[in-house]
């Protein structure tokens, strides 16, 4: 079976994406083909694409991580995939390594992600490794109003939230402080609330704020409307008028920008977790102290464990975390028009680029 594949390829730093017609080869061993059904626009990929950083794979490359479809070839000891529809891990891990085996797969040495160690799912289709894939229950799907193209953003936006959440021990009691309530952050609010915790919610933007205020935020801040301290005093008043704990928060940085670690950074109270989901090349200015002073934790997060995946979707397709409000879709034939306009934050959801 011959597979021709269309890519949109990254050749350099802002250079437009360029239209590739390949003939995929075979899927080897444990690999299989995907078509590709939708493929999100992340700010990792605009990362690379606008800021230089690097991908471990040189370019040319195709970009995108965010990746849903159906298996329509399969190599040797992955036939039982054939057909189904899936979502692929942002982050693949080997399986078989030490870290793999101590169930550490995101710190996996010979992990590959696709449109950073092989080539990613802004195409027609993608050969990816079958370790990992999360298949999709078309019933519940359909059931729950959504198309195999919004789980797209499941493999990154809901996620990597969603392992941030069960690292920082997040359970009925919590107060949770999210900044930035974007693509990851508005799922971020909801799958904490979905955990039992109450959720309050700072952005610059009110829009956005509106949007979570509506789907598991208990409370919205705009950070514009605050310093530092008055920020921190502010949840701490609102904190104690409902009854909720003055210690322990636990403080997601979700928008990837130097004023959002900043806040978060800002925000630490006694015993709190900062768990960094967002990524920004800036670099921040903090007294570490802080961490010693309040004996509070700092977590990285990068990626999510596969074996996560099907209880983060699960939460999606019982309708406790909300996709259809919160994604669009576009024509892949339009990434660098949307990549534009991504980048200059003139899309009010998530992008889903559809071949």
């Amino acid at each position: 079976m011959t597979i021709e594949a269309r890519r949109w390829v990254m050749t350099g730093v802002g250079a437009p994406l360029e239209r590739q017609v390949v003939t995929l080869a075979a899927p080897g061993p444990g690999e299989v083909v995907v078509a590709v059904a939708g493929c999100g626009v992340c700010h990792t990929d605009l990362g690379y694409y606008y800021d230089g950083v690097r991908t471990n794979r040189p370019l040319p490359l195709t970009l995108g991580h965010e990746i849903s479809g159906r298996v329509v070839a399969a190599g040797p000891g992955a036939e039982s995939w054939l057909e189904r529809a899936v979502i692929v891990p942002a982050v693949i891990p080997c399986g078989e390594c030490d870290a793999c085996r101590r169930g550490k797969g995101t710190i996996c040495p010979h992990q590959q992600m696709p449109g950073n160690d092989i080539e990613g799912g802004f195409a027609s289709h993608v050969v990816v490794p079958a370790r990992g894939l999360c298949p999709v229950d078309e019933d519940r799907l359909a059931a729950a109003g959504l198309t195999l193209a919004d789980l797209a953003v499941v493999a990154d936006a809901v996620t990597t939230p969603y392992q941030a959440v069960v690292q920082a021990g997040v359970g009925p009691g919590s107060l949770c402080v999210v900044i930035g309530v974007g693509g990851v952050g508005g799922h971020c609010v909801q799958i904490a609330r979905a955990f039992g915790a109450t959720v309050v919610a700072v952005d610059v933007d009110d829009a956005k704020l509106a949007a979570v205020a509506g789907h598991g935020a208990a409370a919205t801040f705009n950070a514009r409307a605050h310093d530092a301290r008055s920020l921190k005093k502010a949840v701490a008043a609102w904190a104690e008028a409902h009854g909720l704990p003055a210690r322990e928060w636990v403080i997601f940085e979700c928008s990837g920008t130097a004023a959002g670690q900043q806040s978060a950074w800002n925000l630490l109270v006694h015993g709190a977790t900062l768990a960094v989901v967002g990524f920004t090349m800036e670099r921040v200015e903090i007294r570490l102290s802080n961490l010693m002073a309040f004996h509070a934790r700092a977590l990285g997060n990068w990626g999510c464990p596969p074996e996560l995946y099907p209880a983060a979707l699960a939460l999606v397709l019982d309708r406790r975390i909300e996709l259809a409000a919160f994604v669009e879709h576009h024509p892949l034939d339009q990434i660098n028009r949307i990549f534009d306009d991504a980048h200059a934050h003139r899309l009010g959801r998530r992008a889903v680029l559809v071949p």
